[in-house]
Formats: structure tokens, sequence, C-alpha cells
């Protein structure tokens, strides 16, 4: 495999930002032909305190990835939580529109839907589904490991944390989440009610991640909504030994429901 970091500067931001890229790389003995191949994408995105660094520093998605020939996709969103913010940058424009564009511009990948894929953890969870929730037309599966699912909830639980309170103020302003395009559970209904065909989701939480009663929102109104939803619990907090087996649990996944060639 090979390791990029990519300093660019995004059009809808405004600004210089970056992207970490993980690409099988071609040679002579496996045969791969850079000038034809196009390679299946994960775009896999970061959580609320952290960079598009951090993947490759805390887990081994470098090595998950080589096993099943595939290219990672890491963009920078800062503490975004995937929105255009009230105050601050358009970061959903840029991840949904720009960041593909411009990757797949640079790098030989797939722009055909059955070859996307798209996860995160905590607030790349919830990005994860978000994108996948407004366009499941983009991608063939996505995949949310501890993620901020029910972000009404979570918001409502957070008011007395100052950090994510004052956070949460520059993304969305004084407008409540609940019932707009920010809330996954109503674009969980608004499929519902449009007969929508979403892919399949992969979802789980630990059982003392201070996350787990949005998770558990979330799956349900998945399966009220009965949309094809994997979901998996099991003891643990928020924290990345569990999310370094989650994301090869879901690139197995994946491989075992044939998305993966």
């Amino acid at each position: 495999m090979a390791l990029l970091k990519c300093h660019f500067i995004a059009e809808s931001l405004g600004l210089s930002t970056s992207m970490t890229v993980l690409l099988p790389q071609p040679s002579r003995a496996n045969g791969m032909n850079p000038e034809s191949r196009k390679y299946i994408t994960l775009f896999l995105l970061h959580g609320f305190s952290d960079d598009d660094t951090i993947w490759t520093r805390r887990t081994s998605v470098e090595r998950y990835a080589d096993e099943h020939g595939i290219a990672v996709v890491m963009p920078n969103v800062h503490r975004s939580y995937y929105a255009n913010m009230v105050h601050g940058g358009d970061y959903w424009t840029f991840l949904t529109e720009e960041l593909p564009f411009l990757a797949r511009s640079m790098f030989p990948l797939s722009d055909k839907p059955e070859d996307n894929f798209v996860a995160g953890l905590s607030m790349g969870g919830y990005g994860a589904f978000k994108w996948a929730l407004s366009h499941p037309e983009r991608f063939a599966a996505a995949g949310s490991f501890s993620g901020a699912v029910d972000l009404a909830a979570f918001i409502q639980k957070s008011k007395d944390d100052e950090n994510r309170r004052r956070s949460f103020g520059l993304i969305f302003g004084d407008e409540a989440v609940e019932g707009t395009d920010n809330d996954l559970l109503e674009l969980l209904k608004r499929g519902a009610k449009a007969d929508a065909a979403l892919p399949p989701l992969y979802q789980w939480c630990g059982t003392e991640d201070f996350l787990y009663e949005e998770n558990l929102s979330f799956r349900d109104a998945c399966r009220e909504s009965a949309f094809e939803l994997d979901y998996s619990e099991g003891p643990g907090d928020h924290s990345w030994g569990h999310w370094d087996s989650q994301i090869k649990h879901y690139l197995s996944w994946l491989s075992k429901k044939g998305l993966l060639k």
C-alpha cells in the first residue's frame, strides 16, 4: 500500500486542507495496471477530536485495506459534524461534492456506486450514515462505530458540557437539529415514506459507551423503517481498541456480503 498525505485548496471551504489516502500499490509482481484499474474505495471519517491522520495512527487500517485491495480516503473536517456550519465552513458540501471529485481526479478511484463505501467513528459514524442516507445512490454500504447517530438527543445530553455546547452552537446555531436534514432519524422517516432503497448499514457500539443509548435509538428507528441494518454491540467504551477491531470486521462483513470483489 502507498500512504499519501495530500494538501490542497478546498474551494467550498475557502482554505487549505488535507486528506490522507491509502492506495493499492501496483507492481510487476501483482500485475496491477495503473493505467486501467479504478480502485474500490472506502471513505473513512474521523471523530470530533481527530483529523485525517488518526485512523492510520491508531489502527491497522492500512493492513486491513491491503488484504482487500481497496483504497481508503480519509478527509479532514475538523469539528464540523460534517455539516455546513452556521458559523464556519461548508463541510457538508466539501465532503459530499468537492472531496469525491478531487480524490477521483487525483487518484485512480472508481466512481461506481457498487465500488464505494463509507464508514466512521463517533462524529464520523454520524457523518457516514448521514452521507449514505442523504445520497443512497452513491454507496454500496455504510458503517458506524460508536456513532453519534441520534444527534438531537446527544446535543440535549451535552447541554452542560461547555466545550461541546459551544461547538454545537458554531455548527448549528440556534436551530434545533430534530426534524432537519442533520437528523438521521428524520432521514430514516423520509426514506421509509418515499419507499427509498437504502444501502445496507453496519452499526456497532459498546455497551459502556456514552453514546450507547443514542445507538439504541437509531437501531430501533431503522428496524421500524424496515431498512437493512446489521447491528451488534458488546462490552466496551469509546476507545480505539474497539474501533480497530470494528474497521476490520466491517471490511470482512462487506466481503461476506459479496460487496468487496
